[in-house]
């Protein structure tokens, strides 16, 4: 469908934030869902470019991205009242937990796939993890929204220096009365050792795998992580991120060649 750009900010250093009017989008759009975006008509600009939703009520859509090459530089240049094709939602959502708290643990921009579910679980815990102070995104946002915000940078600039899943375990060291349930977004070293640290722990949640993608509609097979498949020689099979992900139970996650 063709969305209107309602802003299109910078937040700091090379992240945006766009909001789209797309009320059929927003309408059915769940936490861990993505869209799938049509910058401009331009050859060049062929494909389709995956943003995961960062926010959808009241008719709109909100995206946090990241520059990081030519179709999102070239969103971050287009200016109010500029359409784009939106296709979406789409993907695999993260499902909330009601017996459950929340413990969302991200790196990154991954900060905005997880933001909705803070309607749906709130009161829960966050563990935010980046490079620098630069690139903490969304902390006094979650914190707005009740979480416990608990902050990681590689730098020590903000936080604890380190690795954000260092920050875990004083959480299990002190549980709580609900069991935790984890959700987690971020860059594909730390998912894989979050879901080998929630394996070791027996901790139960969900992982959102990002990946490039082409298609987005699982035709083309270019967006495929490994998932367990017992029935297999390898003990593992190609799922496609796009339309059986990008959220996964963390148990599927193969990571047998950790």
């Amino acid at each position: 469908m063709k969305a209107e750009i309602l802003e299109n900010v910078n937040l700091k250093g090379d992240y945006f934030q766009v909001r789209f009017a797309a009320p059929e989008v927003a309408a059915e759009a769940k936490p861990g869902h993505f869209v799938h975006v049509r910058i401009d008509e331009r050859r060049d600009f062929m494909l389709r470019r995956p943003f995961s939703i960062r926010d959808a009520q009241e008719g709109v859509v909100t995206l946090l991205y990241k520059v990081v090459g030519k179709g999102s530089a070239a969103l971050s240049k287009l200016e109010k009242g500029t359409c784009c094709d939106l296709l979406g939602p789409q993907g695999r959502s993260f499902t909330p937990q009601k017996d459950h708290r929340a413990l969302i643990i991200v790196g990154g921009y991954g900060a905005a796939a997880t933001w909705q579910l803070t309607r749906s679980m709130p009161g829960g815990v966050v563990l935010l993890g980046a490079r620098s102070a630069d690139d903490l995104l969304l902390a006094d946002e979650y914190k707005a929204a009740g979480y416990d915000v608990r902050i990681a940078t590689n730098d020590g600039s903000v936080g604890k220096k380190g690795f954000v899943t260092e920050l875990i375990p004083e959480l299990l060291a002190a549980p709580g009365e609900k069991p935790f349930f984890v959700y987690g977004c971020g860059p594909k070293p730390m998912l894989m050792a979050l879901a080998a640290l929630m394996r070791k722990e027996k901790m139960a949640g969900e992982l959102s795998l990002d990946e490039i993608m082409c298609c987005g509609v699982g035709s083309c097979f270019g967006c495929v992580v490994k998932v367990n498949d017992e029935n297999s020689p390898d003990k593992f099979r190609y799922a496609r991120s796009c339309k059986e992900g990008p959220v996964f139970p963390a148990e599927e996650i193969y990571i047998g060649e950790m």
